[in-house]
C-alpha cells in the first residue's frame, strides 16, 4: 500500500528530476512505465484515491501543519509576517479549540476522499458505467491537460460563488448557520483553517466544485491530481495569514479577500479570485481590479510597454532614414 503512494506517477515525475540527470524524453518514459505499472500491479480505483490522499497529504496538509507548529512555537517571529499580527496567531484560540480545529480539518479531507472513493465505486462495480474521472494507460497530452486544468479552475470558481453566496450564506437556513458557527468563527484565518467547516457546508463549499468540475470535463485522473496539487497549494497560501506570498497570479489578492470575508462575518468576497464578486458587486476592500492594477504598477507594465514602443518608433525611423 506505501509503494503505491510512493509510486504515483504524477509524484515521480515531478520529484524524479531533482536526482537525476536524464533527459526529459527519459523522464516522460519513465513516467509512462510508472503508470502502466501501477495500473498492473493495482485495481484503478486504488490508485485514483490513494493517489489523491497523497496529493493532499504533501501539497496541503504538511505545509499546513508545519505552518501551524511554526505559528505556535515561535508566535514572535510568526507575527512579524502574519497580515493580521498578533490577533492572526492561531495559539489566540487556545490548544483544545485548536486541536479540534486540527481534528475536523483533517476529517474534512479524509471524508471528501471516501465520498471520491463512493462515487468511483458505485459507477464502476455497481452500475457498470464509466466513472467520474478517466483512468486510462493513455496519458492525456500536455495541451489537453492544460484546456482541462483550465476549464476546472473556472467551473471550479463559478460553482464556488453560487453555492458559498445562495446555499451557505442563504438567510435563516440551517447549512447558513453551520458555516456561521464553524468557519466563520475564525476571524482571522490560518492555513488549517482552510479545511474547517460544517462537513455538509465543507463538501458543498470546497469538495463539490472541485470534483464536480472535474468530473464534468472527465479529466484523466493524472490531470485531477495536478489540478488538486495547485488548488492544495492556492488553498494553504490563501489562508495562511501571511503577508508575505508568491505574487504568482495575484495570491495576496486572493488572500485579503478571503482575511476580508472571514473578518466582515462572511459579507462579500464569496469566491478568491474575485471576478464574480466585482462582477456582482459583492467586493468587499479591494477587488480583483485593484489586483490586477497593483500587480501591473509592480512590474512596471506601462513603463516597458511604452519603453518598448519607442525603441520600435526609433528603430522604424532609422530604416527610413537609410533607405532615403
Amino acid at each position: 500500500m506505501l509503494e503505491t503512494i510512493l509510486g504515483l506517477p504524477l509524484l515521480s515525475y515531478l520529484l524524479f528530476p531533482l536526482y537525476t540527470s536524464w533527459s526529459t524524453r527519459l523522464n516522460i518514459l519513465f513516467f509512462m512505465m510508472t503508470w502502466s505499472m501501477l495500473l498492473i500491479s493495482y485495481p484503478p480505483w486504488q490508485v485514483e484515491v490513494l493517489g489523491t490522499l497523497a496529493v493532499r497529504t504533501i501539497f496541503f496538509l504538511l505545509p499546513a501543519l508545519v505552518s501551524l507548529l511554526f505559528d505556535t512555537a515561535v508566535p514572535s517571529l510568526a507575527v512579524a509576517i502574519k497580515a493580521q499580527g498578533q490577533v492572526g496567531l492561531p495559539g489566540r484560540l487556545g490548544a483544545p479549540r485548536l486541536l479540534r480545529l486540527v481534528g475536523w480539518s483533517v476529517f474534512n479531507i479524509l471524508l471528501a476522499i471516501a465520498l471520491h472513493l463512493a462515487i468511483e465505486l458505485l459507477a464502476t462495480k455497481v452500475l457498470r458505467i464509466r466513472g467520474a474521472l478517466r483512468v486510462a494507460k493513455t496519458l492525456p497530452a500536455p495541451y489537453e491537460m492544460a484546456k482541462n486544468v483550465g476549464g476546472a479552475f473556472v467551473l471550479r470558481g463559478i460553482f464556488q460563488y453560487y453555492i458559498h453566496r445562495d446555499v451557505l450564506h442563504r438567510p435563516h437556513s440551517r447549512l447558513a448557520r453551520y458555516h456561521s458557527d464553524w468557519a466563520l468563527s475564525i476571524r482571522a484565518p490560518f492555513a488549517m483553517a482552510a479545511t474547517y467547516d460544517h462537513p455538509l457546508c465543507y463538501l458543498l463549499h470546497h469538495w463539490l466544485p472541485l470534483f464536480g468540475s472535474a468530473a464534468l470535463l472527465h479529466c484523466h485522473v493524472i490531470t485531477y491530481q495536478l489540478l488538486l496539487a495547485l488548488v492544495s497549494l492556492e488553498e494553504f497560501f490563501v489562508y495562511s495569514g501571511y503577508s508575505v506570498l508568491p505574487s504568482g497570479i495575484l495570491l495576496s489578492g486572493m488572500a485579503r479577500r478571503a482575511d476580508a470575508h472571514a473578518m466582515n462575518g462572511g459579507k462579500g468576497n464569496y469566491a478568491p479570485i474575485g471576478v464574480l464578486d466585482w462582477l456582482h458587486g459583492t467586493s468587499v476592500g479591494s477587488d480583483v481590479s485593484d489586483d490586477v492594477r497593483q500587480e501591473l504598477e509592480k512590474h512596471d507594465v506601462k513603463e516597458r510597454a511604452g519603453s518598448t514602443v519607442d525603441e520600435a518608433a526609433s528603430r522604424l525611423n532609422v530604416k527610413r532614414k537609410s533607405k532615403k
